[in-house]
């Protein structure tokens, strides 16, 4: 049974992942210095501010972390206003399942200015009934709390409830909690697919055939 379906926006709705590997080489670029091999591993797992600081220590960068934070944002929402773009196949889904009655969340890390930004451009900004960001709600994605929150704005229970992810924290996150989960294949958590395929309970390699989504959806 599928009655609401929840999404992710960086990897799953939008094709943006690859402005969050390349924003250090890009920003380094920009200020005209090269990344060093390895770059992009080392700053994925920190916070924009502990890049901002190991950028100025380690490339001799004449800045304050607040304006490498600054000039990193700025470059992320120009991408947002200007670039990024919606997988193949994802304004079909959205389309489908606005046709069919299915209310339609958002759940995101991202800010809530860039993915409306994004959104308002690709015109699907109307078809969500919310956008629910981890900064307001307060949890990231290893609590349920973004999830429940989704939920509710769209009045379905989890259980009812389908979770598109495309990251194993996340989808395993709201798998514990109850929902259903679709796990959508992006370039990015390739390391992560054996896990993603076995856990979700539908794994999506593109958006294809919308009308067989549904029929899969509906038989669990």
């Amino acid at each position: 049974m599928i009655k609401g379906v929840i999404f992710d926006v960086d990897g799953v709705l939008l094709d943006s992942m690859p402005v969050w590997e390349e924003i250090g080489e890009l920003y380094l670029k920009s200020q005209g210095r090269e990344g060093k091999p390895g770059l992009r591993e080392i700053l994925f797992p920190m916070s924009l501010e502990q890049a901002a600081d190991y950028l100025i220590r380690e490339y001799d960068l004449p800045k304050t972390a607040v304006r490498v934070v600054e000039e990193v944002n700025g470059m992320i929402r120009t991408f947002y206003a200007e670039k990024a773009e919606l997988k193949p196949g994802v304004r079909r889904y959205l389309e489908q399942f606005r046709k069919a009655g299915i209310p339609m969340a958002v759940a995101t890390s991202s800010g809530r200015e860039n993915v409306e930004a994004a959104f308002r451009r690709l015109s699907v900004l109307d078809l969500f009934q919310d956008i629910l960001t981890c900064s307001e709600v307060g949890q990231g994605k290893n609590h349920p709390k973004i999830y429940l929150e989704a939920a509710e704005k769209i009045g379905t229970r989890p259980e009812e409830t389908w979770v598109f992810e495309d990251t194993c924290h996340a989808l395993l996150t709201a798998k514990r909690a109850g929902f259903r989960t679709v796990a959508v294949y992006d370039r990015a958590s390739r390391k992560d697919l054996d896990t993603l395929k076995s856990e979700a309970d539908i794994f999506l390699t593109e958006y294809g055939d919308v009308e067989l989504f549904l029929q899969q959806a509906s038989a669990r």
